[in-house]
C-alpha cells in the first residue's frame, strides 16, 4: 500500500512536470504560422516505411541496423513500461499477463532487445569517444551539445541495465515459490550467474524502482534534449512533405497582393482596411510555420544533412543542421518574451542574420540533398528559401548577380541584359 501511494505521487509529479513542458511548447507553437496537412493515407504509408521501417537509416547498412535495433527495442520495451505504470497504480504485479502467449512474446522480445540495445548503446558511446566521427562536429556542435548526447546515451544504458536487473531478480526471487509470468531468455541466463540469493526479492524491488524512476526522469529530460526525437520522429515523418522536394511553395500573401493590384476596388471588401500586411518570408522565429518549428524540435543533430551538403563540402559556412538548431535556440530565447509582452516585442535580433548569417542563407543551392538524407524527413531548403524571400522582398538584399537579374526582369522582361527588341538579333547571323 505504501509503495502504491509513493508511486502514484511520483507519477503525478512526473506527469505534472511533463504537462508543464508541453503546455509551454504549445504556447510557442501558437506564435508560428499555419501549415496545412492533407492526404493522411499516404502519410501513414510513409510513416510505416521511413519511421517504423527505418528505411533511410539503412542507406548505411551496419550503422542502420544498429540504430534500427535500438529503435525497435524501445518500441517493444515501452509495452513493459506501460505495464509497470499499471502495476504501480493498481498495486498489482504483471497486470498484463492475461494476454497469454502474446504477453510471453512481448516479454521475451523485451528481454532480448534490452541486451541488444545495451550492446548497441555501448558501441555508440565508444564510437563517439574513440572514432571522432567528422559529422558529429561543426561550429554548431558545442561542448554542451556533446554533453547532451552523452547524458542521453548514458540514461539509455542505465535503463537497459536496470531492466535486465529487474527481470533477473524477478526470476530468482520467485524460483520454487510462485509462477514466473513471462519468458526471459537473457535474464534466465543471468540468474544462473548472480541470482538465487537471500536478498533477491529486495533487489528486484530496487531495480524495479530504479527502472521506473529512470523512465520518469528521462521523459522529462527529453524535451530539452536533442533526443526529443524519441517522441517526435514518428509524428514528424507522418507530417512529411508529400510534394517533390524541388517544388517551392507559393506565398499566399504575395498572391493576395497581386489580386489586390489586379482588382483594387475589392481590395479590402472582405477584410479590415487597417490590417497590417503580413511579413513576406521569414525574418525571425515567429515567422516560421509550425511545421518548421516541429522540424527543429525533431532534429536528431546526426549531421547527415550537413555531411551531404555540397556547399558545406566545398568549405562554405552553410550547415543545414545548424539551421534547425538555430531555430530551436532562437524560439527558446525569444518565444517566452513574445508570450509575455505580445507579438510587438523586439530584442533587436533575428533568426535571419544574427543567428543564421547572410552568407549561410545564400550558400544553399536548393539541391535538397539534406532533405533527401534526413532520417526524420526534415525539409531544410523550404525554410532557407523563406529567409531569402524576406531579405529580397522586404530589405532588398541579395547577391549582386541576383540583383542584376532582378533589374533585367524589371527593365527587359527577362533575366538577361538585352532588351526585348534585341532578343532575336542572333537569328540574323544564322540566316547569313
Amino acid at each position: 500500500m505504501i509503495k502504491q501511494i509513493i508511486f502514484i505521487i511520483t507519477l503525478l509529479l512526473t506527469l505534472g512536470i511533463f504537462s508543464y513542458t508541453i503546455f509551454n511548447l504549445i504556447a510557442l507553437f501558437k506564435l508560428t504560422k499555419t501549415f496545412p496537412i492533407r492526404n493522411f493515407g499516404k502519410r501513414f504509408l510513409i510513416m510505416l516505411k521511413v519511421a517504423l521501417g527505418q528505411s533511410k537509416i539503412f542507406r548505411k547498412p551496419v550503422l542502420g541496423l544498429m540504430h534500427a535495433l535500438v529503435f525497435w527495442g524501445f518500441c517493444v520495451i515501452s509495452v513493459g513500461s506501460i505495464e509497470m505504470v499499471i502495476d504501480g497504480v493498481s498495486g498489482s504485479e504483471k497486470s498484463l499477463s492475461f494476454l497469454g502467449i502474446i504477453y510471453k512474446i512481448i516479454l521475451f522480445s523485451g528481454d532480448v532487445f534490452a541486451a541488444i540495445v545495451l550492446v548497441m548503446i555501448t558501441l555508440f558511446i565508444g564510437r563517439r569517444v574513440f572514432l571522432k566521427i567528422k559529422r558529429f562536429n561543426g561550429i554548431e556542435m558545442t561542448h554542451k551539445t556533446h554533453l547532451d548526447a552523452y547524458i542521453a546515451l548514458t540514461m539509455i544504458l542505465l535503463l537497459m541495465l536496470s531492466l535486465l536487473g529487474m527481470n533477473t531478480f524477478y526470476i530468482s526471487s520467485n524460483n520454487n515459490i510462485a509462477e514466473i509470468k513471462g519468458f526471459y531468455p537473457i535474464s534466465n541466463f543471468l540468474t544462473t550467474i548472480i541470482g538465487n540469493g537471500e536478498e533477491d526479492a529486495n533487489l528486484y524491488q530496487f531495480f524495479w524502482w530504479i527502472h521506473i524512476l529512470l523512465i520518469f526522469i528521462f521523459a522529462n529530460i527529453l524535451p530539452y534534449s536533442k533526443h526529443f526525437h524519441v517522441f517526435l520522429s514518428v509524428p514528424n515523418v507522418f507530417l512529411s512533405r508529400l510534394e517533390p522536394l524541388g517544388k517551392l511553395y507559393n506565398m499566399d500573401n504575395v498572391t493576395k497582393e497581386v489580386k489586390i493590384m489586379m482588382n483594387p476596388e475589392t481590395a479590402y471588401a472582405a477584410g479590415d482596411p487597417n490590417a497590417v500586411p503580413e511579413r513576406f518570408g521569414v525574418k525571425d522565429a515567429e515567422d516560421v510555420s509550425w511545421k518548421n518549428y516541429f522540424d527543429a524540435l525533431t532534429c536528431t543533430q546526426c549531421g547527415r544533412c550537413t555531411s551531404v551538403c555540397p556547399a558545406n563540402i566545398t568549405g562554405k559556412k552553410l550547415s543545414p543542421r545548424k539551421l534547425m538548431m538555430d531555430l530551436r535556440a532562437r524560439m527558446r530565447e525569444k518565444g517566452p518574451e513574445l508570450i509575455k509582452n505580445g507579438k510587438s516585442y523586439a530584442d533587436n535580433k533575428s533568426l535571419n542574420k544574427e543567428y543564421f548569417s547572410y552568407e549561410e542563407i545564400w550558400a544553399c543551392t536548393t539541391c535538397n540533398a539534406c532533405a533527401q538524407e534526413c532520417p526524420v524527413n526534415i525539409n531544410h531548403p523550404s525554410l532557407i528559401v523563406d529567409m531569402r524571400r524576406y531579405l529580397v522582398m522586404e530589405e532588398g538584399e541579395a547577391p549582386s548577380g541576383i540583383k542584376a537579374a532582378f533589374s533585367n526582369v524589371e527593365n527587359n522582361g527577362a533575366p538577361w541584359q538585352f532588351s526585348s527588341e534585341d532578343r532575336l538579333l542572333w537569328t540574323k547571323e544564322i540566316s547569313q
